[in-house]
């Protein structure tokens, strides 16, 4: 007569990628995925040497500096062992950042690929509402793992609706702010509105981001009973 085993749930196969265990273990929360609190200040560093370098060097000053403090920035968060793909994304960014400012020959033109983004950003969120397919939905499914089912709830659907449409307000709003900064040419301003724009208002669009998800999977699991 053969004994029976039971696998410990304290060994490797509790950390399977498809167990419970391995799915808390292995998920990362949305501010994890932006880089973690610490990304406000990786931001707020290149933008402000940026500023001050332009005010005290010149132009060619000011993009060598911005480019000098992405790259320790990036080299910082790598012997961290911090997340590697926000650590070049941010250094990708202030090099663009800095070419286009090189290229236009003017220190705001340092702010302008991120002031268009934000436009195109509105713009594709807003259109994601208007073909009933609210983005914010398809990124959080994503994200979570939760699929597309929230799609066949209406009260779902227009909670992801606002969703959207608060995130789709908050681009636009760094648009218009900015983009008015930029035609007066205020560099300064234009760089504190940048960071003042930036992580604090996109936190609230997702805290509503996380209203609508959790509003949803409650709905969703209540519906499958």
């Amino acid at each position: 007569m053969t004994a029976s085993v039971h696998p410990s749930r304290t060994g490797p196969e509790a950390q399977e990628p498809g167990s419970a265990q391995g799915r808390h273990v292995k998920r990362q929360t949305t501010l994890e995925q932006l880089g973690g609190p610490a990304g406000l200040v990786y931001t707020m560093v290149p933008v402000t040497a940026f500023v001050i370098a332009n005010a005290a060097f010149g132009l060619t000053g000011a993009i060598v500096t911005a480019l000098g403090a992405g790259l320790a920035i990036t080299v910082l968060r790598l012997v961290r062992k911090e997340p590697l793909q926000p650590a070049l994304s941010g250094l990708f960014g202030v090099a663009v950042a800095a070419f286009v400012a090189w290229k236009t020959g003017s220190a705001k033109g340092y702010f302008l690929l991120g002031i268009w983004s934000n436009l195109a950003l509105a713009a594709v969120f807003l259109l994601s509402v208007a073909v009933r397919r609210p983005l914010a939905g398809i990124v959080w499914g994503a994200l979570n793992g939760t699929g597309t089912a929230w799609l066949r709830d209406k009260p779902s659907r227009r909670a992801y609706d606002i969703a959207t449409l608060t995130l789709t307000a908050v681009f636009a709003a760094r648009f218009v702010v900015q983009q008015w900064l930029y035609d007066e040419d205020r560099t300064g301003w234009l760089a504190f509105a940048k960071l003042a724009m930036g992580y604090p208002l996109l936190a609230v669009g997702l805290l509503v981001v996380l209203w609508a998800g959790r509003s949803s999977a409650k709905r969703l699991k209540k519906a499958a009973r």
